[in-house]
């Protein structure tokens, strides 16, 4: 990276900021249109959050410097991740860039890994087999709420294994929505706000350390569960419990956390609770908002469902779907890729400034928020000739090499989602199961507006299932 030019660009300001608030009101009522506005202004257009100015870049090139070429000068940080600490502690996705960093990446590593994914796939597969085939016929369902209770159900069977107790599911279902509101609200207000004794502040609070007592419950019923016991007594009569008990607790089916609960001695009970909040956050928000996405354009889309099912009636046959079946569905792929990019699933991150920084010409002090938008670069028409439309087919090989380093939702770089292939395999299974159980489903609500909370969600989707086709 070059140092500071003599004669730096001058750095556009976004038009639109107020008194003491900046572009914040901008950015609660109409997020999406004012990120993607700034791309008239410049390739680096400074706003303000608040007080605090912030450099968004708009250029997915230069966002690639920020995230790949250059990303020892903008580490993590910035009002985004000041936020998310708030719940997630410093898990592998907040903690800062450094040894800590890349140590706890390491350990996590082999959680994600393709083998040990699989291990897992067919479980995943039964759990939601059970929760979709158990949905009423023709009842309408609110698919972004569904969509989240099955991804957080299918986690927690992957990570947690399979018999996690139901009152821990439920609980986590009911307080991440709530949570995710509260930090965007801290990303987007003034700090100060966030600092004072507010009704509002208060329960976000409580919220966090409720989920934080949740996770050591999950935590410590893992550990049990998966803890072989030699010579359990029973407590009444002080004879030795039945040898096979404790064989039978042995041939549990392990989660991937089981990877995490082995090093806990270099993480600590701390560091194991951030890991797996990070997890769960990015499990459920993204995974649980795509596919809510994705149902709705394949309803809209007659031609992209009769695909999908063709696709899967040609590798499944009549058989439910296996774990050996996912690498066999690439248009299902695609039209997951085309539902991630056309709906962010992020549309604001931060980093900060390690010195002062030449980016793209502009003069960039130390110290400063720096924001890239997925949402923003996903929808970039030299990169996505008519961005707004659903079109899976724009992933196919010799059209996806034009959209090289444009595709970040999942970022890039060191901090790159360390969960993607697991998101990938979770998303195909949910998908598929749903088209396999479900001949037809329609839309029972109007069509929805995309809203930036962390993820960009639907405001209200409801769809209706039926088990005989339309046919």
């Amino acid at each position: 990276m070059s140092a500071p030019t003599a004669a730096p660009i001058p750095t556009p300001t976004a038009p639109g900021r107020l008194p003491l608030i900046g572009h914040g009101l901008r950015l609660v009522r109409d997020p999406l249109p004012f990120i993607t506005s700034l791309r008239e202004h410049g390739s680096v257009v400074r706003i303000r959050i608040g007080p605090t100015p912030a450099y968004v870049v708009t250029d997915p090139a230069l966002a690639r410097r920020v995230l790949v070429a250059d990303a020892a000068h903008f580490p993590k940080g910035g009002k985004y991740y000041d936020a998310l600490r708030v719940f997630l502690g410093d898990g592998v996705a907040t903690v800062a860039d450094g040894d800590t960093h890349l140590r706890n990446r390491r350990l996590m590593q082999p959680m994600f890994s393709k083998a040990h994914i699989a291990e897992r796939g067919n479980a995943m597969i039964d759990q939601v087999r059970t929760m979709v085939g158990a949905w009423p016929e023709a009842e309408p369902r609110d698919m972004f709420a569904g969509m989240n209770e099955i991804t957080l159900a299918t986690f927690l069977v992957a990570v947690f294994g399979a018999d996690l107790p139901p009152h821990l599911e439920g609980e986590f279902t009911a307080l991440m929505p709530e949570i995710m509101r509260g930090t965007i609200r801290q990303v987007l207000l003034p700090s100060w706000i966030s600092r004072l004794p507010l009704p509002s502040n208060r329960a976000h609070a409580d919220r966090v350390a409720r989920l934080r007592a949740l996770i050591d419950q999950a935590i410590d019923h893992h550990t049990d569960v998966t803890t072989p016991r030699s010579a359990e007594v029973d407590g009444a009569s002080g004879a030795e419990a039945c040898p096979h008990a404790s064989q039978a607790r042995r041939r549990q089916p392990g989660g991937l956390f089981e990877t995490l609960i082995g090093v806990e001695d270099q993480l600590g009970r701390r560091q194991l609770q951030d890991e797996a909040i990070t997890l769960l956050a990015g499990a459920i928000e993204t995974t649980g908002t795509t596919l809510a996405w994705a149902l709705y354009e394949i309803a809209a889309n007659p031609t992209v469902e009769r695909r999908l099912r063709e696709e899967l009636a040609s590798v499944c046959r009549d058989r439910p779907l296996r774990y050996d079946d996912l690498d066999r569905l690439p248009y299902a792929r695609r039209v997951l890729q085309e539902a991630i990019r056309k709906y962010g699933v992020s549309w604001m991150v931060t980093r900060t400034t390690a010195r002062d920084i030449d980016l793209g010409g502009h003069l960039i002090p130390e110290g400063a928020d720096v924001v890239w938008s997925p949402y923003l670069h996903q929808h970039d028409p030299s990169y996505y000739p008519d961005p707004d439309t659903f079109d899976p087919d724009r992933w196919e090989t010799d059209r996806a090499t034009a959209t090289r380093g444009s595709f970040l939702a999942f970022g890039d770089g060191r901090r790159k989602c360390i969960g993607e292939n697991f998101a990938w395999v979770e998303l195909t299974i949910i998908l598929a199961t749903v088209l396999q159980l479900w001949p037809r489903f329609e839309m029972t609500s109007p069509a929805p507006r995309a809203q930036a909370i962390i993820t960009v969600k639907p405001d209200a989707l409801t769809m209706g299932f039926h088990r005989e086709s339309a046919d």
